[in-house]
């Protein structure tokens, strides 16, 4: 049996889980001062809040799909630019099977616009998919509550920071103490 009790768990409709605000807390020691971004999967604007509350600011909110007034609808593969200085996301996870699809297509979009910090699976990075991209660092975060309910997820996860310019990835483990 997986970890994943296979057949117990069906992916929601474009992938959307709001991005909890645990998971943004292992983040906010690697964005120094006060960060400009964009969010090209902005869904319903939770992981901009958390950032937000922070001390940084969106410059551009975009989704496939609109889920708050302030979202641009567009295609995550279709943006020309970033409007920030970085892009800071919580994208469509790796379907089973696409060999590391969407996610994959999208950071090779992205980072060609700017570096892009991403929230995906901590396994992620074991993948044979992953030596084509060049990754800065990651950032441990381990198991959150995606549905709300304050139960654990089945996947620990983590921040990837992609930039087209990384020659080594440094890795930070999760802190201890919260």
């Amino acid at each position: 049996m997986t970890k994943r009790e296979s057949g117990k768990f069906e992916r929601r409709a474009r992938d959307f889980y709001r991005t909890p605000g645990e998971a943004v807390k292992p983040l906010l020691m690697h964005l120094i001062g006060h960060t400009v971004y964009d969010e090209p999967c902005a869904g319903d604007l939770a992981l901009v809040e958390a950032l937000s509350a922070a001390g940084h600011a969106a410059a551009g909110l975009s989704d496939i799909e609109q889920r708050h007034p302030a979202v641009k609808v567009k295609n995550a593969l279709q943006l020309v630019e970033c409007e920030g200085d970085i892009f800071i996301t919580n994208p469509p996870w790796p379907s089973p099977g696409k060999k590391g699809q969407p996610t994959i297509g999208i950071i090779q979009h992205l980072v060609t616009l700017a570096p892009v910090w991403m929230l995906l699976p901590a396994d992620f990075a074991h993948n044979v998919y992953f030596a084509a991209l060049r990754c800065r660092a990651i950032q441990a975060v381990g198991r959150v509550s995606w549905m709300d309910n304050g139960i654990k997820g089945f996947d620990n996860c983590a921040w990837y920071l992609f930039d087209q310019n990384a020659s080594i990835t440094a890795f930070y483990p999760r802190n201890l103490d919260g």
